[in-house]
């Protein structure tokens, strides 16, 4: 199946889940916020929600600075 991660079109497995999505971009443990389809998807549902075909999945990071 077909979803955007961070605007670029992906092939996905059937049944991939936001966690699936985020080892496929080796995320960090933390710092990172989800939002499917613009609605955020908290941590706890990351394993059980699933990406539904031609979604829209993004994954931000916090980044440090000064």
């Amino acid at each position: 199946m077909k979803a955007k991660v961070n605007g670029l079109e992906r092939e996905l497995a059937d049944g991939s889940t936001v966690a699936t999505v985020l080892a496929l971009l080796d995320a960090p443990a933390s710092g990172v916020a989800v939002a499917l389809d613009g609605e955020v998807v908290p941590r706890a549902a990351w394993g059980t929600t699933s990406v539904p075909e031609g979604s829209a999945v993004e994954v931000l990071t916090a980044v440090q600075g000064g």
